[in-house]
């Protein structure tokens, strides 16, 4: 995966007005128009007991006039017969993409990334809607969380069945970077994706929060920025929220950083004791290690949020399926470039595209797996004194798949 890496990876020239991290960051909230992209959405019923509900996930497709005012924009719903009609055995390439923390299939950072593929015309792509999120609703006490691989699961499983010759691959952003790496590490040896990418991961989650605690502009602007997003979605879902769970509505309306919003949400809906217990639960460091699929991430050292202390650059080099790539300057989910395009998506899609039309099979330097003698894939990694034996998805809490 190295050689991919390089391979895919063009050089990085930023613009030089925005010199750091902090002002990459905060230039996003200049609000620019970014690519149109066009969707069309399906919601879906939940199929996991354990995690009852809807969510929706929004294809893309060519460009419309009609418009939807309780969706966001160029977003409007399948009708009956486009529903039933969704399926095909064409053997086009399609990804599934997962956003940040509150966004959405409409994100500018999102939009940046597939539209080179959009206008390449060679791939089918959706995105996948956290719950809530893009203006879909809450209709379960079952919200998502840094670890709610449950809905990707499902529509992985719904497109296999669907699109049953389609190559699948997977786009994570922030914290959907974070389900995502998760999620491939859940799957192991049994992932449905051919490959998968991530930008921004803030991987561990506990590092991240605490990083952003003990400065200034980390509390009181990039903390409080998303916590008050987060406040904003409550907000915007409060009659759900009483409806169908036992949260206190008033203590989360009352919440300024993001931590306190876990704290009053997270811990009380999944048990988790603390805010900093449930950061660790859902982390993905180790995640990476049990991936098995050619899995790539960008990052910038410089990034605020998904800070370079909380990247598990050693498990990265320990799997030889994974790789990361890091550049001195880009700030979260920026890289922004003279002329205001986003240098992320070029290392995005020349490895999608490199892995769907250059690259057969696993990716490269990736070793074959072998079998013991009960039928499971054996670790690549040492096996410990007296058989002990490292399991890197052994998680402290279980969230039932079915």
């Amino acid at each position: 995966m190295a050689a991919v890496a390089r391979e895919v990876t063009p050089p990085c020239h930023l613009n030089p007005l925005l010199f750091n991290g902090h002002v990459q960051t905060m230039w996003t909230a200049t609000k620019q128009e970014g690519p149109t992209v066009h969707y069309k959405r399906k919601v879906f019923d939940s199929d996991n007991k354990t995690c009852p509900g809807t969510y929706s996930v929004d294809f893309v497709e060519e460009p419309f006039e009609e418009s939807d005012s309780t969706l966001p924009p160029h977003t409007v719903f399948y009708n009956d017969s486009e529903l039933a009609g969704l399926g095909s055995d064409d053997t086009r390439p399609q990804l599934v993409v997962l956003h940040g923390l509150s966004g959405g299939s409409h994100e500018i950072y999102l939009r940046h990334a597939i539209a080179p593929l959009v206008e390449s015309g060679d791939w089918e792509i959706c995105v996948v809607n956290s719950r809530g999120c893009a203006m879909s609703p809450i209709t379960s006490g079952v919200l998502y969380n840094a670890r709610a691989t449950w809905d990707i699961r499902q529509t992985v499983k719904w497109l296999r069945k669907k699109f049953p010759n389609r190559p699948l691959y997977g786009l994570g952003f922030s914290l959907g970077a974070n389900i995502l790496t998760n999620y491939c590490g859940e799957e192991g040896l049994d992932c449905q994706l051919k490959a998968a990418i991530v930008c921004s991961n803030p991987f561990n989650l506990e590092v991240s929060n605490k990083a952003l605690r003990r400065t200034l502009l980390g509390k009181e602007v990039y903390q409080r920025v998303m916590g008050n997003s987060m406040k904003e979605l409550a907000k915007r879902h409060k009659v759900a929220i009483e409806t169908h769970t036992c949260l206190d509505y008033e203590r989360l309306a009352s919440i300024t950083y993001l931590y306190e919003f876990d704290r009053e949400l997270q811990c009380p809906l999944w048990g988790y004791p603390t805010e900093d217990a449930y950061y660790r639960d859902a982390s993905s460091t180790d995640a990476v290690l049990a991936i098995r699929i050619p899995f790539l991430a960008v990052h910038a050292v410089d990034d605020p949020i998904a800070v370079d202390e909380a990247v598990p650059y050693r498990e990265f080099e320990a799997n030889p399926y994974t790789a990361i790539v890091a550049t001195s300057l880009g700030g979260h989910l920026c890289w922004f470039e003279l002329g205001g395009g986003r240098w992320f998506a070029k290392p995005v899609c020349n490895f999608l595209n490199k892995m769907q039309f250059e690259i057969d099979g696993v990716g490269d330097g990736a070793p074959s797996e072998k079998k013991s003698v009960d039928g499971r894939a054996q670790s690549p990694y040492p096996t410990g004194y007296q058989g002990a034996n490292f399991q890197p998805m052994r998680r402290k809490m279980h969230i039932s798949h079915d």
